[in-house]
């Protein structure tokens, strides 16, 4: 009989730079800065779906090439959670460890998914 039964509970820290979102609207003004943010917003969605599709089916290659354009995306908005962790899957890919590369596929999700929703709530984006 097991009587000690714990529950892990995944909080991730979720990192904007305000200075990069800040920089955006200086240099595009409000309507074109909210515009490129709704573009990325939806763009990292995608990304996140297409990487853990990638997983799935076992296409590393894909899986490392979305992995790092979610660096790129995600670094553009000041999204430096996210293209940390994405940078760490694509390491783990290079390095051809499966395990890790589950277990921070599954983090990047977590604060991707969590990203989004800071950065949409904070912008007061629509679509």
């Amino acid at each position: 009989m097991v009587e000690n039964i714990f529950t892990l509970e995944h909080k991730e820290t979720v990192r904007l730079d305000p200075d990069r979102v800040n920089g955006l609207y200086r240099q595009l003004g409000e309507k074109n800065a909210l515009d490129v943010l709704c573009r990325t917003v939806k763009e990292l969605a995608v990304r996140l779906s297409n990487c853990e599709r990638f997983w799935r089916q076992r296409d590393w290659t894909g899986l490392r090439k979305c992995s790092r354009s979610l660096v790129a995306i995600a670094d553009q908005v000041g999204m430096t959670a996210v293209a940390g962790v994405a940078d760490d899957v694509a390491r783990n890919v290079d390095a051809g460890d499966a395990v890790a590369t589950g277990a921070t596929l599954s983090r990047l999700i977590r604060v991707g998914e969590k990203s989004l929703t800071v950065i949409w709530d904070q912008q007061d984006l629509s679509v």
